[in-house]
């Protein structure tokens, strides 16, 4: 299926088969790419084209969920076994897009409560999410990153997007390092679970606000087929999503194929004095 994939520069407005253009530098089977999921079906819901095509192209893929799903329960009988039913469905969900069972991990915070656990030492005297993740992604070594967006999503999507555009350029910093060897994230992603984009980037780019991603992946209705049997194995959250999944159809293009899409953006980006510079050159 690796030729049914096509990744989109929108900035260079070109279309490509090279999975360079939404992971630069990729280097097949040494690259270890994980999703930031804030609960967790957002990865395959937001993600999974780049989950699917990072596998194809012998990356091995983890999934991180932040969030147990204890609110998720949309029948009162389901309070008590709903995070339990949830992580069944998720090792279902994910394996047929082919994501191993044992790279799933889990860090278990209350839904609605991600953004209180963020940070290493908490006021209540607590750990909170810092040295989990970085021991993560260190021990794991993990190359490629992709994080939530943080636009009017979610409070739990906001949290995990912060966890993750921070946290991934610590990983590799000369820092703490008994927590694991510091391990370089080459590159970070920022995918949609429902909401559009920041106009941030499409503004600072000089781009249509209409234009808020900066990368596209499109693929046939093989890939999207696999992504919504996915999906299903959610049953328990159907009447939660099922308005995701019919939203799915506006993804379709003229040709028959899917798209996703995704900004691609630098967690810690160098101030450049040059432009100030040659301003008081001209005053």
């Amino acid at each position: 299926m690796k030729d049914s994939i096509n990744y989109i520069d929108i900035d260079a407005r070109k279309v490509s088969a090279d999975i360079n253009t939404i992971f630069p530098g990729w280097d097949g089977n040494n690259e270890k790419v994980c999703v930031f999921s804030p609960h967790d079906d957002d990865a395959i819901i937001g993600a999974g084209y780049a989950i699917e095509a990072a596998i194809e192209a012998g990356a091995e893929v983890y999934i991180f969920i932040f969030c147990c799903g204890d609110a998720g329960y949309s029948y009162l009988e389901q309070k008590d076994e709903i995070v339990e039913i949830r992580k069944a469905e998720t090792v279902k969900a994910y394996q047929k897009i082919g994501v191993k069972k044992e790279n799933i991990i889990r860090f278990e915070y209350s839904d609605f409560s991600a953004l209180q656990n963020i940070g290493w030492k908490l006021v209540n005297g607590s750990e909170g999410s810092f040295k989990k993740v970085i021991t993560k992604l260190r021990e794991l070594k993990i190359t490629r990153v992709l994080v939530p967006n943080h636009n009017r999503e979610h409070i739990d999507h906001l949290a995990v997007n912060i966890i993750g555009s921070y946290d991934s350029p610590q990983a590799g910093d000369p820092i703490l390092v008994d927590w694991a060897e510091p391990n370089t994230v080459k590159s970070v992603l920022e995918y949609s679970v429902w909401a559009d984009f920041s106009p941030e980037d499409a503004l600072v780019c000089n781009r249509s606000s209409k234009l808020r991603a900066n990368r596209i992946i499109k693929v046939n209705k093989a890939f999207e087929e696999k992504i919504r049997e996915g999906i299903k194995e959610y049953k328990s959250q159907g009447e939660i999503i099922k308005g995701l999944i019919a939203s799915r159809d506006e993804r379709l293009s003229s040709d028959g194929q899917y798209i996703e899409l995704y900004i691609s953006f630098d967690p810690r980006p160098k101030l450049d004095y040059k432009p100030y510079l040659e301003f008081l050159e001209k005053i």
